[in-house]
């Protein structure tokens, strides 16, 4: 290990965007035949949970900016994974949901991605893994408000 990795390795804002891009290769590994991005099925995730959330509200539940949320949707709903509805009082709104092939994707990419979130933890032990995923949860919802979306990689989105 060089002394420049050293230094780098003691930095959070690196390793936590050196761990993105190993769960990123590890998700495509999994994903790759379903072609959906971590943020797609993040997007289409949080639509089938919360069905009818409006495209603001789901923006801020995933963490990306609206643009972003409005494009990935479009591509979604191409794909005929999800359908946005106006509201008849507010034609500025569109409420999401995910579709029936939606779902099926996401039954079908359950297993997949689960692995892919498991590949990526694999080497903490259970009492480990839990306190890391504690400690990433703290540090995102106290960091809530401040980016909204780091994923302007198109590839990625």
């Amino acid at each position: 290990m060089t002394d420049n990795y050293r230094v780098l390795g003691q930095r959070p804002g690196f390793l936590i965007r050196r761990l993105h891009q190993i769960h990123l290769a590890l998700f495509a590994d999994e994903c790759k035949a379903f072609g959906v991005t971590p943020v797609q099925y993040s997007i289409l995730t949080a639509a089938a949970a919360q069905p009818g959330l409006d495209q603001a509200a789901l923006a801020t539940e995933v963490g990306v900016d609206r643009t972003t949320m409005a494009d990935v949707l479009a591509r979604l709903e191409r794909r005929g994974l999800v359908r946005r509805c106006r509201i008849d009082h507010d034609a500025r709104r569109k409420l999401v949901h995910a579709t029936v092939a939606g779902q099926r994707l996401l039954a079908r990419m359950d297993g997949p991605a689960q692995r892919a979130h498991e590949r990526t933890v694999a080497t903490l032990g259970p009492k480990e893994r839990g306190a890391f995923i504690d400690a990433l949860r703290q540090l995102v919802e106290a960091g809530a408000e401040v980016g909204g979306n780091d994923d302007q990689n198109p590839a990625v989105i």
